[in-house]
């Protein structure tokens, strides 16, 4: 799948907010400062589609990014460390949990995740609220271009053996690096295949 349009529709603070039409929502979410942004940038070959921070916590709202006019591309808040105060850190969360679990617009929901760390507590928790709710998603792991390929492969086995301690069937893994553009071609056709087309 090839994207030749994208442009920013809304941001939302709360899941009422979010457009009412029936186009569907492929929706990116990591902790804080994961690279999600980067991604999103990569994906649709626009520099400053999503606004790239040094600083964790950023992203605050729900944005929606429209592709070709046919689905929606979704930057949520990152969860985990950010420097903000504790109760706009729960708003965050109940944000996140909301449009996770009760936005209908959502088809699919890839989990970024710093592919430099070992397994992170919060990642696995927020994997497994997404297995107990039966919410589709994957796996991307980012910044690979910080890593050899066999510490990249490695990072990846050490991931699916924490997962392996709850789940019997793996989601489907990518591996990406916005830097180099790596994993570009395969999450596209992924979500060309997610979306039917």
């Amino acid at each position: 799948m090839q994207i030749s349009q994208a442009e920013f529709k809304c941001s939302s603070e709360r899941i009422s907010q979010v457009p009412k039409d029936d186009l569907r929502d492929i929706a990116f979410i990591g902790r804080s400062n994961v690279g999600k942004s980067s991604l999103i940038n990569m994906l649709t070959n626009r520099a400053g589609l999503a606004k790239v921070s040094g600083t964790p916590g950023k992203t605050r709202l729900v944005n929606h990014f429209c592709i070709d006019r046919a689905w929606y591309l979704v930057d949520l808040p990152g969860y985990g460390y950010a420097r903000t105060s504790k109760t706009q850190r729960g708003e965050f969360s109940k944000l996140i949990t909301d449009y996770v679990l009760r936005c209908e617009k959502l088809h699919f929901l890839f989990v970024l995740v710093d592919i430099r760390l070992e397994p992170q507590k919060i990642d696995l928790r927020f994997i497994e609220m997404l297995g107990q709710n039966g919410v589709p998603f994957g796996i991307i792991f980012t910044k690979a271009d910080k890593l050899s390929q066999t510490q990249a492969r490695r990072s990846v086995e050490r991931f699916r053996g924490a997962l392996a301690e709850q789940w019997e069937e793996f989601p489907p893994m990518f591996v990406s690096s916005s830097a180099k553009g790596a994993g570009r071609e395969e999450i596209l056709a992924f979500i060309g295949q997610c979306l039917g087309g």
